[in-house]
């Protein structure tokens, strides 16, 4: 065999050095949050440190404030987050730190965290190229009426709920045209607002490349209570299949969001509301199932993933909120001059009444328990106690949910 001249083979591995390498594009990563209280988040800072208590978590404490003892400000990734009430919405935006949960001026730090920080910690360790997170949350809202999107069709009164408005005096057609306008409302915002962000990425995220441009990487939700507690719009919420109607307008809620970001393909996490925790009523029970409904209908799966939220509630904070309920209680006997309790005849003066109560919450809660409280719980049960603990793991979780969607169609 001949060998190749040494002239030639030198030319040779000249031209090849010369050929241009072309770089993988790395878009920048575009991920959005929405929901209603929860999403906003209520866990003030203070908790945070509550999440070194726990060996299993100590680790990602240092991943939330740093060696300094400041909290976290993540390099790589940028948030925008619109929130508001009624009709006063604004946004917030920067890097992502602790501070971007709920907010009573949308342009200010809130004091309060959400899924969003560890949500984006997590993010920012997976990719090297940049992350933009678009959030939309408003406490208090439905996916039955407001976050309603377009393919499920207009709100209707069931029989039950018309013939209660009957019964009330209340003019129907006026009921039915206020709920018109209602559906679908903040469906619509969160629609706009992303759209808004992603005409002028470099407002937000100055470290957007044209160049490179963007890729809608995946959506979480997290939402539920007020459809949870709608009697009128579910009235069999005990009995199976009671929030059927819940899973259906989820399934179109996906399809639609997909459809108007314009991203088919777009992993979705729908976080299973579980406050109570391990314990939950019949109730509970079946609004949990189905919430994670639509990730079992065949186009779904393994692009929708339900990750159950329940296993983060913390179990320890929640038997002293159980607690601090019976104090509520015991405060709501003595006004009531309930007959099984110490002002059954009502002769107790407001003064004593409190002495009571003081007395009562001492011998139920321990001084251990009371100082535990103060530095895990932060609000209501309801708002998973604001405790930073739960929020933290949930933005993990919904992180790490995603990003396996992300790696199973080839887009990691």
């Amino acid at each position: 065999m001949r060998r190749m001249p040494r002239l030639t083979c030198s030319l040779l591995v000249l031209l090849i050095a010369a050929i241009p390498v072309v770089a993988e594009a790395k878009p920048l990563r575009v991920f959005i949050l929405a929901g209603q209280s929860n999403m906003e988040g209520h866990a003030k800072v203070e908790t945070i440190d509550y999440i070194g208590d726990d060996p299993a978590t100590a680790p990602l404490l240092k991943q939330m404030r740093g060696e300094d003892g400041k909290l976290h400000i993540c390099d790589g990734v940028w948030i925008s987050y619109f929130t508001g009430a009624g009709d006063a919405n604004g946004e917030g935006h920067g890097k992502l730190t602790a501070g971007y949960g709920s907010r009573r001026q949308p342009e200010q730090d809130g004091g309060k965290i959400g899924p969003e920080f560890t949500f984006g910690i997590t993010m920012d360790a997976a990719f090297d190229e940049p992350v933009l997170i678009i959030k939309t949350a408003w406490g208090g809202k439905s996916l039955n009426t407001d976050f309603r999107s377009p393919s499920a069709g207009p709100y209707v009164f069931n029989e039950g709920q018309l013939a209660a408005f009957q019964k009330q005096g209340k003019d129907i057609e006026a009921m039915q045209a206020a709920k018109a306008k209602e559906t679908g409302h903040y469906y619509r915002l969160m629609i706009e607002h992303v759209r808004r962000v992603l005409g002028d990425i470099k407002r937000v995220c100055p470290a957007y490349d044209e160049k490179q441009g963007f890729e809608i990487s995946g959506f979480a939700w997290l939402q539920g209570w007020n459809d949870l507690v709608d009697s009128g719009t579910y009235p069999n919420r005990s009995k199976a299949g009671g929030y059927d109607a819940y899973s259906e307008v989820m399934a179109h809620f996906i399809r639609d969001v997909r459809k108007d970001v314009n991203a088919p393909r777009m992993p979705f996490v729908i976080g299973v509301l579980g406050v109570g925790g391990a314990k939950p009523n019949e109730q509970t029970v079946v609004f949990r199932k189905a919430m994670a409904a639509p990730a079992a209908l065949p186009e779904f799966r393994g692009n929708v993933i339900a990750v159950e939220t329940a296993p983060f509630w913390s179990e320890e904070l929640g038997a002293i909120a159980d607690k601090h309920d019976n104090v509520r209680q015991m405060n709501y006997f003595l006004d009531s001059k309930h007959k099984d309790h110490a002002n059954a005849d009502g002769s107790m003066t407001a003064e004593q009444k409190r002495a009571h109560v003081k007395n009562f919450e001492a011998k139920l809660i321990s001084p251990a328990e009371a100082a535990l409280w103060k530095r895990g719980a932060s609000n209501a049960g309801y708002h998973y106690l604001g405790c930073a603990k739960t929020f933290a793991l949930m933005g993990r979780a919904f992180a790490e949910a995603t990003l396996t969607m992300l790696k199973d169609q080839g887009r990691r």
